[in-house]
């Protein structure tokens, strides 16, 4: 006070700032000090060592993040993957995890493969028995666990071009290497496929047959079969990603393409957080035979159980008649944003060619020739808009340029209508 000729109040001000800055530390009954000053740069611990040690098993992650320019406040988001907080099941999910909390056996241990109950209802999905279900930790961890219990590292697995990229990232975790089978509007392609086993000697292939990520393709019926009698004539697993089996817009999902395989070929995994709400993380795998004994078995190495009060609570969610209440009204509202976004994309950009499915939660467009798709979302972002950039989403060299444009993590239809004449300027820009 007498050195700088202020007031107590003004001192009181300060030291409390220098406290809450961490400069100072306060200890009651004895006084206000200096706080500890960080180590000198010379003693900064030398992880070296860790570079050595850890060899070349690097997780590459580059696939799930476009290595763009930073989202500036205020942008319009079109490049989510979940749903707006105003489309999730919050309220329902909220008033089951109170129940499930309630029980007298909340945190009690489950049984390694999940509550029968819950198990059951997934098995329902596809007619299997419940005992073909293992309850998982979301989709992601899934998959995981079915490329780790399927091929072996260093082992190529066959994946839809373009597909989703958390599996490109799994499988290349896992040690495996992708080889890309193209798709068009009916899904997977038979003719190469079958050459495609033939010339990699793989035995596992991944495929998303209902709304695929990113195209919203559905495999068409006559090609179901073809597709199940190739992997069983090259006696391989076929990986089902039926993540958006909750995702319909107008019509009924076709049935999952396990409930066709009649001697354990294909591997099913499902899971909740894109039809519920992010943070709901329960999947399920469901597969016959000595596979799902070797995914029991990782489960247990992994993480023993699933938390039970999720499971609770996610049987609490499925039981409900709010459940079926609130699938009905996401599927006119992932329709009429659906329609919204494409019509707003073919003013706003009317050379640009979008794929319009009929489920999911995102569009798939296909930009003119010349067009460079990173160059593109970057001059989005300036616009305030984002977008995914499509060369992400293949596991070689993409045949063009794409975006993929999400209508379900906006706010509203006026905001993807904005959101579209953003990225109309942008392209003009670009």
């Amino acid at each position: 006070m007498e050195r700088y000729r202020v007031s107590p109040v003004t001192v009181a001000r300060a030291v409390a700032q220098l406290a809450a800055e961490g400069a100072v530390v306060t200890r009651p009954g004895s006084g206000t000090y200096v706080a500890p000053r960080a180590r000198a740069a010379k003693d900064t611990i030398d992880t070296g060592w860790q570079t050595v040690a850890l060899t070349d098993r690097a997780v590459d992650i580059r696939s799930l993040s476009d290595a763009l320019s930073p989202v500036l406040p205020g942008s319009i988001l079109l490049d989510g993957g979940y749903l707006h907080r105003s489309l999730q099941s919050g309220n329902a999910l909220s008033a089951a995890l109170a129940r499930a909390g309630r029980r007298p056996d909340a945190w009690e241990r489950t049984p390694p493969n999940g509550l029968p109950e819950l198990r059951a209802i997934f098995a329902a999905y596809t007619g299997l028995a419940a005992d073909d279900v293992l309850i998982t930790a979301g989709g992601q961890s899934a998959l995981s666990m079915a490329f780790r219990a399927i091929a072996a590292p260093g082992s190529p697995i066959l994946v839809e071009s373009p597909t989703y990229p958390g599996a490109l990232a799994a499988a290349r975790a896992a040690g495996l290497r992708p080889v890309p089978v193209p798709i068009d509007e009916e899904g997977l392609r038979p003719d190469l496929l079958a050459d495609a086993f033939a010339m990699t000697g793989a035995r596992v292939l991944f495929c998303q047959p209902c709304y695929q990520n990113p195209t919203g393709a559905t495999l068409s019926a006559d090609r179901r079969k073809q597709i199940l009698d190739i992997a069983r004539a090259s006696g391989a697993f076929v990986i089902e990603d039926d993540f958006a089996r909750h995702l319909a817009h107008h019509e009924t999902p076709p049935r999952p393409l396990i409930t066709d395989d009649r001697d354990g070929h294909v591997v099913y995994v499902t899971s909740l957080s894109k039809p519920a709400a992010p943070s709901l993380r329960i999947g399920a795998i469901i597969a016959r035979g000595p596979v799902m004994e070797r995914l029991r078995a990782i489960r247990q190495v992994d993480d023993f159980f699933i938390t039970r009060p999720m499971q609770e609570a996610t049987l609490e969610l499925l039981s409900s008649p709010a459940w079926d209440r609130h699938l009905r009204v996401l599927s006119v509202a992932l329709r009429d944003r659906c329609r919204d976004l494409s019509q707003a994309i073919a003013h706003h950009c009317p050379n640009w060619t979008v794929s319009r499915p009929a489920g999911g939660l995102h569009l798939w467009v296909t930009l003119p020739p010349g067009v460079d798709d990173t160059a593109l979302a970057n001059a989005a972002r300036q616009q305030l808009v984002t977008a995914c950039v499509g060369r992400r989403y293949f596991a070689a060299e993409p045949p063009g340029a794409y975006l993929r444009l999400s209508f379900a993590e906006a706010a509203d239809s006026s905001e993807l209508a904005e959101g579209a004449r953003r990225l109309g300027a942008a392209s003009l820009r670009g």
